[in-house]
């Protein structure tokens, strides 16, 4: 028997452990689930006999090094940061590791010894960043594989509410890491556009008004994402005029989160202590220490305008009591975002990832636009967690069954990957629909 180790229980873990379940029950597994709350593991795992939940201190070495040991691959969903604890654990005693975080700096470091040690470490490999690497490397192959030149590629992907489920003026919900959320965007972005590099500030990334149309869900905001050109040469696009990566949002998002943003409430200093104080006292605090009560007072002048909504749905000044000694602007915005942006169990969740490719292809200009969208089951079972969860658990089940034998450190470019994860991800209802013009 094989045994799989997961670090983290979360948002994005459920249909995760759905899938490796299943299937350790078919090819004879066994699942150990490990978080802080073993509450929430256990609730995950169900009564299934195939699945033991967990709970100790990544930090505690002993406990750590001895799952690990009796484990033939693990899976870290615990915060990016600790991704390197569980990598030098699985590094030392010879075990795979998948993530579907970017590639943490202190793994990079040891990518020649994971090589020489004959395991995968496979990062990247959730949505975004995972699904949109695939997705793309998979139209960018077919392209070259017909002669074709890339001239322009956009990639554009978001976490969005269902529309049946849209009932705020923010037209969102939180289906994942909810501080990623209020530190979304602040490196600012850097990508290139008509063949000139652009840099694009934070206080300016959301002031962008530009759009995109998804068949059949409307027009929806963009802004860049941090560093696009990092992924250029991955992509082998470094010649394309345009290469862009992108998140989407409702334009009434975009409008009000550069508000949010000019109102400071995106930052992490300073720290205020709380006092007694309500949220409304609180945030009044804020807003007299920076000068910007007329500000907020004029925002929310007009009852009617898309952002005084906004504002009025988030409710800063009520004066409910605070559950924290201290708070930094982003932790309270996170706090107030929890509350009202909160999925609820009958709720779904929506992820729309839509790659635009321009090329030419015998002396003519041609273009694929490539478009995926999911929706969640409830606020469990969301499409965040389908597309963030799948990937990993197909990824490790080819690891285990010996039909995935590429060794090293990886983010899934190569057919290798890409090719058996997308043929299983479509049978589970995550497909794209391609139009050519």
């Amino acid at each position: 028997m094989k045994n799989i180790l997961l670090f983290g229980a979360g948002k994005s873990a459920t249909v995760l452990i759905d899938y490796l379940l299943n299937n350790a029950a078919k090819e004879q597994r066994h699942l150990y689930v490990v978080d802080a709350n073993y509450e929430l593991a256990a609730s995950k795992i169900g009564n299934s006999p195939h699945g033991t939940p967990l709970s100790f201190d990544i930090a505690d070495a002993d406990a750590r090094a001895g799952y690990v040991a009796k484990s033939s691959l693990v899976i870290s969903m615990l915060p990016a940061a600790l991704h390197s604890l569980v990598a030098t654990e699985c590094l030392a005693q010879g075990k795979h590791l998948l993530t579907a975080s970017y590639v943490d700096p202190g793994i990079r470091a040891h990518a020649e010894d994971i090589a020489a040690k004959d395991l995968i470490f496979l990062c990247e490999m959730g949505l975004d960043p995972g699904i949109d690497h695939m997705s793309a490397m998979q139209l960018i192959s077919d392209i070259r594989n017909q002669g074709g030149t890339i001239h322009s590629f956009l990639s554009h992907c978001g976490g969005l509410v269902a529309p049946e489920s849209d009932d705020n003026p923010w037209h969102y919900k939180i289906s994942w890491n909810p501080r990623n959320i209020v530190l979304a965007g602040k490196a600012g972005a850097v990508y290139r556009e008509n063949g000139q590099e652009a840099h694009t500030g934070y206080h300016d990334l959301f002031a962008n008004r530009r759009q995109v149309p998804v068949a059949g869900q409307g027009n929806w905001g963009w802004y860049a994402n941090r560093d696009s050109l990092s992924y250029a040469p991955l992509y082998g696009l470094e010649d394309a005029s345009t290469f862009i990566r992108t998140t989407l949002r409702h334009p009434d998002f975009m409008e009000g989160w550069e508000q949010i943003i000019g109102l400071g409430l995106t930052a992490e200093t300073p720290v205020y202590t709380t006092d007694g104080r309500s949220l409304q006292e609180l945030f009044q605090h804020h807003l007299n220490e920076h000068g910007l009560s007329d500000t907020y007072q004029q925002l929310t002048a007009d009852a009617q305008s898309v952002v005084a909504r906004q504002l009025a749905f988030l409710a800063f000044d009520t004066p409910l009591p605070l559950s924290r000694p201290q708070y930094s602007p982003a932790d309270l915005l996170q706090e107030v975002l929890e509350t009202k942006l909160a999925l609820q169990p009958a709720d779904k969740d929506m992820i729309i990832m839509l790659h635009e490719i321009g090329y030419e292809l015998s002396g003519e200009k041609k273009e694929v636009r490539s478009c995926l969208v999911v929706k969640g089951e409830d606020h469990l079972r969301t499409a965040m967690a389908k597309t963030v969860g799948l990937p990993l658990g197909i990824a490790a089940k080819l690891i285990l069954n010996g039909t995935l034998t590429v060794r090293g450190l990886h983010i899934p470019v190569i057919k290798e990957i890409y090719e058996p994860v997308l043929k299983e991800l479509a049978t589970l209802g995550v497909a794209f629909t391609e139009e050519h013009v």
